[in-house]
């Protein structure tokens, strides 16, 4: 974990970047409150509460927003709540699934992920505003990664909030295209909605904030047409994606364990349909596997995969 200052924003927005099992958490303050935007994960809950705690020095935490509950990003929900009597807004479209703590609705389960239950006190929604450090914040719908999320757009100091709608270099797994349901188009017309504002800095749900606004989006745009092309590609991509997630929470796993996470998490076994037959997926696994460990995402073994020691 490292304060990002690979840019320079407002005294009143401190950016907590967390790597990739966490997502970043965002911590705004003004004179009135203070309030983070997303929460990371379960395992690192602890590890948030002390960042918020000695970021505040003796003050409370009053506000958490979440842009959207995939469980990196509201796994320190239940902590915080804990440690603080502080308000909880999610995405409206969320609001049944949290009040229901219906988890296959809220991709724990399908992910193979873990998220203690926590409350909300409010809802946001497309076209809201809200003040947080100082700043007025636009309230911006970004489907495609997830249906339900949301990004903040304060144009003062010209800062995106962007979640997984948009990193330096791309963006989120588009997960409702792994069930069958449209997720590129939505994708897409997020990008344009960032290419219309008047961005000079964003803060991604993960890796540093940046300010060539203008190159990321290129890059979005080549892969989200990459992508488009063979949806193949955006299945391979989700399973590597949540391989490597597991495996930095519980740092070995063996192909065992992994076969019967296909059989269990939803959208794990929707990403492996759409790339072979049942029969052929221990083979499927061991292949992606092996891509991962050539990229450096982990270590290979006869039985199973470790992630490497340089891994947080």
């Amino acid at each position: 974990m490292s304060e990002a200052a690979a840019v320079v924003l407002p005294a009143s927005i401190r950016v907590f970047e967390r790597g990739w099992l966490s997502s970043n958490n965002v911590l705004l303050v003004d004179q009135e409150r203070a309030a983070l935007v997303d929460t990371g994960y379960a395992t690192h809950a602890i590890q948030t509460v002390a960042l918020v705690r000695h970021a505040l020095a003796g003050r409370a935490l009053d506000l958490l927003i979440n842009t959207h509950l995939h469980s990196d990003h509201c796994g320190g929900n239940a902590q915080l709540q804990a440690h603080w009597p502080c308000g909880t807004l999610i995405p409206a479209a969320s609001e049944r699934a949290v009040r229901e703590w219906d988890e296959a609705r809220l991709t724990f389960a399908a992910t193979g992920q873990t998220c203690e239950r926590f409350g909300f006190t409010g809802t946001l929604a497309p076209g809201a505003r809200l003040t947080l450090g100082g700043f007025d914040w636009d309230v911006i719908g970004a489907p495609g990664h997830d249906p339900d999320s949301l990004m903040l757009y304060a144009p003062e100091p010209r800062v995106l909030i962007s979640a997984d709608a948009l990193w330096e270099h791309g963006f989120g797994v588009i997960f409702p295209e792994l069930d069958g349901e449209s997720g590129f188009a939505e994708q897409q017309a997020v990008l344009d909605a960032i290419a219309k504002l008047d961005v000079a800095t964003v803060i991604p749900g993960h890796g540093a904030p940046f300010a060539n606004v203008g190159a990321a989006l290129e890059r979005a745009y080549s892969r989200l047409a990459w992508l488009r092309a063979d949806p193949a590609r955006n299945a391979k991509n989700a399973l590597k994606v949540l391989i490597v997630f597991k495996l930095l929470e519980v740092r070995a796993l063996r192909f065992a364990t992994l076969e019967a996470m296909l059989a269990d998490a939803a959208a794990m076994r929707a990403a492996a349909q759409q790339l072979a037959p049942e029969t052929a997926w221990p083979a499927l696994l061991r292949e992606l596997a092996g891509e991962l460990a050539k990229s450096g995402a982990l270590v290979l073994h006869e039985d199973g995969i470790e992630a490497p020691a340089h891994a947080a």
